[in-house]
């Protein structure tokens, strides 16, 4: 007959581990532990508990053999993963090491959630996580520039996107999307070659804004509240002047008054290809923005569309970002822009900013699917009064 194993007090055992390691006894933390593992009675915490015992002694590949063991009873166990990852930076394996700092990151529950050791544990792990992502892109543009490779363009975007430095944006449109539309943010100006003749124009134009500004009253706030549809959080822009619009076209109809005041504008717009859809665009205005004010974070409606700016008036501290691209407007200097990705504006100045805006249809649909788009949105409005405004 067998002898029977005895119970064992896992608790005690815990207890005397721990005291053995607090006191620069390993062997007696690893006897304890262990025995508690040949009971059948180990959690990942007593594995991960062997492991620090078996460093201790200097068995480092026994140490390892427990952290796994510890990761395989609780894959998402930060200590666990703290406990891989040092193993891997004293190797000299980086990658590796980097892999299990930003999964701790990663995983990490808030640090008011963590008890004070590992909350500072946690913390350890974002430095070397950083650390080993500067010393990555170092090592990777560094061969990339011996190799002669260029750093510019879509290319130098991805690489931007790779290292974190940037965030992934895409089209998130209020009312209407049009799928298999490419998702860039500022255009290039090769699709449009309009531009250069919009922007000759650009002393004319700034000349008929400068008389119209003589009254800022001609301009109303670009966000208007509307008696017969529900108000929404715009970020305190509703209603508020210091974003305001002189429209020269306003949804799909020239707004007459204003268009006579300003003839050399509208000439310079005669072969920019305007989306017209029957009570909703185009819209043609002479953007306001006062100093201090800033335009929040937002998408627009549609991206069948796309937005041009032509800066006229433009203090230095003026600044506009689609996506994770920021740049500070030119006069006279034109670009085109998805307005379904989230954007934002800013100016930062003691003067007020003023751009020539309008929207024309994006250079990838057919000339069949505009007019698709603008019988489909027709079909809306006809099913009730009027559409509603395609701003912010």
């Amino acid at each position: 007959m067998s002898t029977p194993t005895p119970p064992i007090d896992a608790r005690a055992l815990v207890q005397k581990a721990i005291e053995g390691l607090r006191k620069g006894e390993p062997a007696i933390a690893r006897d304890s532990f262990q025995t508690i593992i040949d009971a059948g009675q180990a959690d990942a915490s007593v594995w991960l508990g062997l492991a620090l015992a078996l460093r201790g002694t200097g068995d480092k590949p026994g140490s390892l053999a427990a952290i796994d063991q510890g990761l395989a009873l609780e894959p998402a166990n930060l200590r666990g993963r703290l406990m891989k990852a040092d193993h891997f930076a004293e190797a000299g394996d980086a990658r590796a090491a980097s892999a299990f700092y930003a999964a701790v990151v990663r995983h990490a529950p808030p640090p008011d959630h963590l008890p004070p050791d590992l909350r500072a544990e946690v913390a350890r792990a974002q430095m070397m996580s950083q650390r080993y992502a500067v010393d990555y892109e170092a090592a990777l543009r560094a061969r990339l520039t011996a190799q002669g490779v260029p750093m510019g363009g879509r290319f130098g975007q991805s690489l931007d996107l790779m290292f974190g430095k940037k965030r992934i944006y895409l089209q998130e449109p209020k009312h209407y999307y049009f799928p298999e539309l490419p998702q860039i943010q500022f255009y290039g100006r090769e699709p449009f070659p309009w531009l250069a003749g919009l922007e000759a124009a650009t002393a004319d134009i700034r000349a008929e804004l400068m008389e119209v500004m003589k009254n800022h009253a001609d301009f109303t706030p670009y966000l208007e509240s509307k008696t017969d549809r529900p108000s929404r959080n715009s970020h305190g822009m509703l209603d508020n002047p210091d974003w305001s619009a002189f429209y020269l076209w306003r949804n799909g109809e020239p707004v007459a008054e204003n268009v006579a005041r300003c003839p050399k504008t509208i000439a310079a717009l005669a072969e920019v290809p305007l989306a017209p859809i029957k009570g909703r665009t185009p819209s043609v205005l002479f953007s306001l923005l006062r100093p201090g004010a800033a335009i929040p974070p937002h998408h627009g409606f549609v991206n069948t569309r796309l937005i041009c700016h032509l800066p006229l008036i433009v203090p230095p501290g003026c600044s506009f970002r689609v996506g994770n691209e920021t740049r500070d407007w030119k006069e006279g200097q034109a670009w085109l822009f998805d307005d379904t990705i989230e954007h934002e504006a800013w100016n930062r100045s003691q003067e007020t900013r003023v751009i020539l805006l309008f929207d024309v249809w994006r250079p990838e649909l057919s000339i069949e699917e505009r007019a698709m788009v603008a019988a489909m949105f027709e079909a809306v409005d006809a099913y009730g009064e009027g559409g509603e405004d395609w701003t912010m």
